[in-house]
Protein backbone atom coordinates (compact mmCIF):
# COMPACT_ATOMS: atom_id res chain seq x y z
CA UNK A 1 0.00 0.00 0.00
CA UNK A 2 1.66 3.62 -0.86
CA UNK A 3 1.74 5.87 1.44
CA UNK A 4 2.85 9.15 3.20
CA UNK A 5 3.38 10.89 5.71
CA UNK A 6 1.96 14.43 6.88
CA UNK A 7 3.47 16.24 9.14
CA UNK A 8 0.47 18.62 10.51
CA UNK A 9 1.05 22.26 11.40
CA UNK A 10 4.38 21.77 13.41
CA UNK A 11 4.91 25.62 13.15
CA UNK A 12 7.20 27.81 15.47
CA UNK A 13 4.07 30.04 16.32
CA UNK A 14 2.31 26.88 17.40
CA UNK A 15 5.20 24.76 18.66
CA UNK A 16 8.37 26.54 19.38
CA UNK A 17 9.34 27.25 23.20
CA UNK A 18 9.16 30.73 21.67
CA UNK A 19 6.22 30.89 19.27
CA UNK A 20 2.81 32.38 19.65
CA UNK A 21 1.73 29.27 20.91
CA UNK A 22 4.42 27.57 22.00
CA UNK A 23 4.52 29.59 24.87
CA UNK A 24 1.41 28.59 26.52
CA UNK A 25 -0.55 25.30 27.50
CA UNK A 26 -0.54 23.68 23.90
CA UNK A 27 3.68 24.63 23.94
CA UNK A 28 4.00 23.01 27.44
CA UNK A 29 2.32 20.15 26.11
CA UNK A 30 4.27 19.64 23.36
CA UNK A 31 7.82 19.73 25.61
CA UNK A 32 5.80 17.24 27.82
CA UNK A 33 5.00 14.59 25.53
CA UNK A 34 8.74 15.39 23.59
CA UNK A 35 6.50 16.06 20.31
CA UNK A 36 9.33 18.09 18.06
CA UNK A 37 11.85 14.97 19.23
CA UNK A 38 9.30 12.21 18.14
CA UNK A 39 8.38 13.48 15.12
CA UNK A 40 11.96 14.32 13.97
CA UNK A 41 12.64 10.65 14.55
CA UNK A 42 9.52 9.63 13.38
CA UNK A 43 10.30 11.88 9.51
CA UNK A 44 13.52 10.20 9.53
CA UNK A 45 12.43 6.98 9.91
CA UNK A 46 9.82 7.64 7.10
CA UNK A 47 12.41 8.59 5.35
CA UNK A 48 14.95 6.42 5.71
CA UNK A 49 12.26 3.76 4.27
CA UNK A 50 11.29 5.80 0.99
CA UNK A 51 7.53 7.31 2.69
CA UNK A 52 7.66 10.53 1.28
CA UNK A 53 7.11 13.08 3.75
CA UNK A 54 4.68 15.84 3.34
CA UNK A 55 4.33 19.19 5.35
CA UNK A 56 1.06 21.21 6.01
CA UNK A 57 0.78 24.72 7.52
CA UNK A 58 -1.89 26.80 8.49
CA UNK A 59 -0.45 29.83 7.24
CA UNK A 60 -1.82 33.65 5.57
CA UNK A 61 -1.19 36.23 3.77
CA UNK A 62 0.96 39.37 6.20
CA UNK A 63 -3.11 40.82 5.92
CA UNK A 64 -4.81 37.74 6.91
CA UNK A 65 -7.46 38.48 4.37
CA UNK A 66 -8.02 34.53 4.37
CA UNK A 67 -8.49 34.05 7.56
CA UNK A 68 -12.33 34.73 9.11
CA UNK A 69 -12.33 37.27 11.66
CA UNK A 70 -15.78 35.99 13.03
CA UNK A 71 -14.10 32.69 13.26
CA UNK A 72 -13.44 31.78 16.96
CA UNK A 73 -10.23 29.96 15.65
CA UNK A 74 -8.98 32.61 12.92
CA UNK A 75 -10.08 35.69 14.19
CA UNK A 76 -7.84 36.06 17.05
CA UNK A 77 -4.93 34.68 14.69
CA UNK A 78 -5.89 37.92 12.35
CA UNK A 79 -5.85 39.71 15.48
CA UNK A 80 -2.28 38.71 16.69
CA UNK A 81 -1.01 38.54 13.86
CA UNK A 82 0.23 35.36 13.98
CA UNK A 83 0.92 32.52 11.49
CA UNK A 84 1.86 34.77 8.68
CA UNK A 85 3.16 32.45 5.40
CA UNK A 86 6.76 33.87 4.85
CA UNK A 87 7.23 34.66 8.24
CA UNK A 88 9.29 33.34 11.51
CA UNK A 89 6.14 32.19 12.56
CA UNK A 90 4.33 30.30 10.16
CA UNK A 91 7.46 28.02 9.04
CA UNK A 92 7.72 24.57 10.25
CA UNK A 93 10.02 24.18 13.01
CA UNK A 94 13.79 23.62 12.50
CA UNK A 95 14.14 20.40 13.82
CA UNK A 96 11.74 19.00 11.11
CA UNK A 97 12.80 21.19 8.17
CA UNK A 98 11.39 19.86 5.05
CA UNK A 99 13.84 18.40 2.38
CA UNK A 100 13.89 20.12 -1.49
CA UNK A 101 11.04 18.68 -3.22
CA UNK A 102 8.84 17.59 -0.05
CA UNK A 103 5.25 19.07 -0.44
CA UNK A 104 4.36 22.16 1.62
CA UNK A 105 0.88 22.47 1.52
CA UNK A 106 -0.66 25.80 2.77
CA UNK A 107 -4.30 25.81 4.07
CA UNK A 108 -6.52 28.60 5.58
CA UNK A 109 -8.60 26.59 7.53
CA UNK A 110 -8.92 23.50 9.91
CA UNK A 111 -8.92 21.01 7.71
CA UNK A 112 -5.68 20.01 5.37
CA UNK A 113 -8.58 18.99 2.31
CA UNK A 114 -10.29 22.09 2.32
CA UNK A 115 -9.67 24.41 -0.88
CA UNK A 116 -5.97 22.94 -1.26
CA UNK A 117 -4.12 20.95 -3.45
CA UNK A 118 -3.37 18.25 -1.02
CA UNK A 119 -6.12 15.27 -2.74
CA UNK A 120 -5.03 15.85 -6.36
CA UNK A 121 -1.12 15.34 -5.26
CA UNK A 122 -2.03 12.25 -2.84
CA UNK A 123 -4.40 10.85 -6.10
CA UNK A 124 -1.78 11.94 -8.80
CA UNK A 125 1.02 9.42 -6.56
CA UNK A 126 -1.46 6.86 -5.86
CA UNK A 127 -1.20 6.91 -2.14
CA UNK A 128 -3.65 4.73 -0.06
CA UNK A 129 -2.73 5.36 3.46
CA UNK A 130 -1.53 8.49 5.04
CA UNK A 131 0.17 8.74 8.03
CA UNK A 132 0.13 11.72 9.95
CA UNK A 133 0.67 13.23 13.03
CA UNK A 134 0.61 16.77 14.67
CA UNK A 135 -0.79 19.71 16.61
CA UNK A 136 -2.85 20.38 17.74
CA UNK A 137 -5.25 16.91 18.09
CA UNK A 138 -8.73 18.34 18.61
CA UNK A 139 -8.28 20.39 15.27
CA UNK A 140 -6.30 19.37 12.08
CA UNK A 141 -5.53 16.07 13.54
CA UNK A 142 -9.08 15.38 13.98
CA UNK A 143 -9.91 16.99 10.19
CA UNK A 144 -7.34 15.11 8.43
CA UNK A 145 -8.29 11.62 9.83
CA UNK A 146 -12.07 12.26 9.16
CA UNK A 147 -11.32 14.36 6.04
CA UNK A 148 -9.14 11.35 4.59
CA UNK A 149 -11.67 8.63 5.77
CA UNK A 150 -14.36 10.07 3.79
CA UNK A 151 -12.30 10.37 0.67
CA UNK A 152 -11.63 6.21 1.10
CA UNK A 153 -7.47 6.57 2.48
CA UNK A 154 -6.48 4.07 5.33
CA UNK A 155 -5.31 6.79 7.44
CA UNK A 156 -2.57 6.16 10.72
CA UNK A 157 -1.91 8.72 13.43
CA UNK A 158 1.25 9.22 15.58
CA UNK A 159 -0.28 9.67 18.45
CA UNK A 160 3.25 9.77 20.70
CA UNK A 161 3.45 12.84 17.98
CA UNK A 162 0.36 14.77 18.83
CA UNK A 163 -0.21 17.00 21.58
CA UNK A 164 -3.25 19.28 22.50
CA UNK A 165 -3.54 22.50 25.07
CA UNK A 166 -3.95 19.47 27.58
CA UNK A 167 -3.85 15.90 28.31
CA UNK A 168 -7.18 15.84 28.25
CA UNK A 169 -8.48 17.31 25.15
CA UNK A 170 -5.70 14.97 23.53
CA UNK A 171 -7.32 11.53 25.21
CA UNK A 172 -10.61 13.02 24.12
CA UNK A 173 -9.52 13.60 20.14
CA UNK A 174 -7.90 10.58 20.43
CA UNK A 175 -10.93 8.34 21.54
CA UNK A 176 -13.21 10.30 19.36
CA UNK A 177 -11.44 9.73 16.12
CA UNK A 178 -10.85 5.73 17.04
CA UNK A 179 -13.26 4.51 14.51
CA UNK A 180 -12.39 6.42 11.41
CA UNK A 181 -8.07 5.50 12.15
CA UNK A 182 -5.57 3.26 12.99
CA UNK A 183 -3.48 4.52 15.92
CA UNK A 184 0.14 3.35 16.82
CA UNK A 185 3.45 4.55 18.51
CA UNK A 186 5.97 6.27 16.28
CA UNK A 187 8.71 3.33 17.40
CA UNK A 188 5.91 1.24 15.39
CA UNK A 189 5.03 3.70 12.82
CA UNK A 190 5.71 3.05 8.88
CA UNK A 191 5.99 -1.22 9.52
Amino acid sequence: MKSIYLVLDMQNDLVHADGASGKGPLGEQVRARNVIERTAAAIAKARAQGIPVAYVRVAFSDDHREANPNSQVFGPIAKNGILKADAWGGQVHEALAPQAGEWDIVKHRVSPFYATRLEVLLRREGIERIYCSGVSTQAVVQATVRDAHDRDFDVVVLEDCCASPSEQEHLNSMGSIARFCSSVNSEAAFA
